[in-house]
């Protein structure tokens, strides 16, 4: 062969790609029309095998795009799209266009996608309808990652999102190979209740999550309590990061639930999202119960006390492949960062204990702790809870699937609603024999804190007289032997909420403080040597016990039996 046709085959196959990515990633280029993106044009059509295409950190236009999409037509072997921060200084109109130009194109390409990156690209909901088409298309049916971090998409584009994803998830199940969707990124969104409540759905019908991350969204406790069931039908998640939302106890105790059933989680991201002491509680019994994977655990900025850290600490001592614990920024105080050290020294994870620096301090006694949310949400949750007690005042379950189902049926006696309004010895003889069976069968025990309120009615009542005595016993270990061993009854809710009443921990709802009577301790001194009675619970309460009990001083000596009880049973 002549030198000069060897030059020339050398000269054809320089221009001709073969590999399996073309990426043009972070080269500033300015593509405003079809003239700039000739050489881009040129080198995609004569890419062979292109499955990636980095355009992230460039700038593109609208006709730019359609000339892009052209050539990406006959591309159908495309799987990774990181397109990623490419529309810096566009118009916010200019970009829909230029979305739908190349989703088009990959549909008429037949491609079909594993990877779609499209993070830090400002499009807001204008935005999520030009990639509206094509999430429903068969290109995204074999969609593995999703990521569309900051993208300001707000509550109406987490609607559409959602609906798209849906139906992909509809249209790929129909064709016999359902949406598989792993990766869901979609940080600083301000998709707030509605956009997460909308997505939340979704996710519960794809069920094939593996990491989720939606840090910074304006989230509170309604939608963080619809993602929470939502995570419960994805049981291969692993990475769950919330970061920066607004859980409050309701948002975590309902993620707390969530993370019970979550077998192959490593990573729970909760930081800056106020879970709070009880939240905390909540959380610290999912640890107990499960999580045995855990890697990384962070709630940091939560407005977590001294009591509550340590009883995370301890739930922590079966977790062999915890890496880092991250507690800083919580209202700890300098004995309680002490102590909290000596706790992780104690159950071996002395070494995944983040730093503490920035301790906010022990809260001030008087402080009333308010839940974040206003306005007419406000309004709402009042009614909602006054429609719990209500229920559970009298007595009344629904039957239906719905809460709010006109479908209910009174169960609790006259006499039984009378000793709970007012409590007295009387009340609870008047209720005789049938007394065992009304607590067993017509309280609902899926309820613990009204179950703790009416416990404390029991107690109220208590007196040394031999009679009373026996009935106030008898009547808190029916309740209590029900309770701990019905499948429903949350523990930890019971216990923090009996901790709340009784002073030793401060609630988020602004209640009336209970006047702790000598006969409460002595009842649940009784109830703690039973066997019923968790040890794990015990413990929890021996330690807001032993930081809090001053607040019991009035019943000193009560309360040392308490104590003293709680360290037997726990040693035990």
């Amino acid at each position: 062969m002549a030198s000069e046709d060897i030059a020339q085959l050398t000269e054809a196959l320089a221009k001709t790609h073969v590999g399996e990515e073309l990426s043009y990633k972070g080269q500033g280029l300015k593509l405003d029309d079809e003239q700039s993106v000739e050489k881009i044009v040129r080198e995609i059509d004569q890419f062979r095998g292109l499955r990636a295409l980095r355009l992230e950190g460039n700038t593109i236009g609208v006709e730019a795009a359609h000339a892009i999409a052209k050539a990406l037509e006959t591309h159908n072997e495309l799987e990774c799209c990181h397109w990623s921060d490419m529309f810096t200084g566009r118009l916010r109109s200019e970009i829909p266009p230029a979305l739908k130009s190349l989703g088009s194109a990959l549909i008429t390409s037949g491609a079909r996608l594993t990877e779609l990156d499209l993070s830090d690209n400002a499009f807001g909901p204008d935005g999520v309808k030009g990639i509206e088409t094509l999430l429903k298309s068969p290109v995204c049916h074999t969609l593995k990652e999703l990521r569309l971090n900051n993208c300001g998409m707000g509550i109406g584009g987490g609607i559409i999102l959602a609906s798209a994803l849906t139906e992909c998830y509809k249209q790929s199940s129909a064709m016999g190979s359902p949406l598989k969707l792993k990766v869901f990124i979609a940080g600083r969104n301000r998709l707030e209740n509605d956009g997460a409540t909308a997505l939340a759905r979704a996710f519960q019908m794809i069920g094939s999550l593996e990491e989720v991350h939606m840090p910074q969204n304006g989230i509170n406790h309604p939608g963080i309590t619809a993602l929470a069931t939502a995570m419960q039908h994805n049981p291969n998640l692993r990475v769950l990061n919330l970061n920066d939302n607004t859980f409050t106890k309701r948002g975590a105790v309902a993620m707390a639930q969530a993370l019970k059933h979550l077998r192959s989680i490593q990573v729970v991201n909760f930081g800056d999202c106020l879970v709070r002491t009880e939240g905390a509680i909540a959380i610290a019994a999912a640890l107990r119960e499960g999580l045995t994977v855990i890697k990384e655990l962070n709630l940091s900025f939560g407005e977590i006390t001294e009591a509550a850290a340590l009883v995370l600490a301890r739930a922590l001592k079966d977790k062999p492949d915890l890496k880092k614990l991250d507690l800083n920024g919580n209202c700890l105080g300098e004995y309680g960062c002490e102590a909290l050290k000596e706790a992780m020294e104690s159950v071996d994870k002395s070494d995944v204990l983040g730093s503490l620096s920035d301790d906010e301090g022990e809260p001030d006694e008087e402080e009333e702790e308010d839940d974040e949310d206003s306005g007419a949400e406000d309004e709402d949750d009042e009614e909602e809870e006054e429609e719990e007690e209500h229920n559970c005042v009298n007595g009344t379950k629904e039957n239906g699937k719905d809460k709010g189902s006109p479908a209910k049926t009174n169960l609790c006696s006259p006499d039984l609603i009378s000793f709970f309004h007012s409590p007295t010895s009387e009340k609870l003889f008047n209720l005789g024999a049938k007394r065992t069976q009304l607590i067993e069968q017509q309280l609902d025990f899926s309820d613990a804190a009204k179950i703790a309120d009416f416990f404390l009615q029991i107690c109220s009542v208590y007196e040394e007289e031999v009679e009373v005595k026996q009935v106030v016993l008898e009547t808190a270990d029916t309740l209590l032997r029900k309770g701990f061993s019905s499948p429903h009854f949350q523990t930890y809710l019971f216990i923090s909420s009996l901790m709340v009443n009784m002073g030793l921990l401060k609630g988020e709802k602004k209640t009336k403080k209970m006047g702790v009577l000598p006969g409460h301790l002595i009842v649940l001194n009784h109830c703690v040597g039973q066997d019923y009675f968790p040890v794990d619970q015990a413990d929890v309460l021996l330690i807001f016990l032993s930081r809090n009990g001053k607040v019991l001083e009035s019943c000193s000596k009560a309360r040392d039996y308490l104590k003293t009880t709680l360290e037997k049973k726990i040693a035990a």
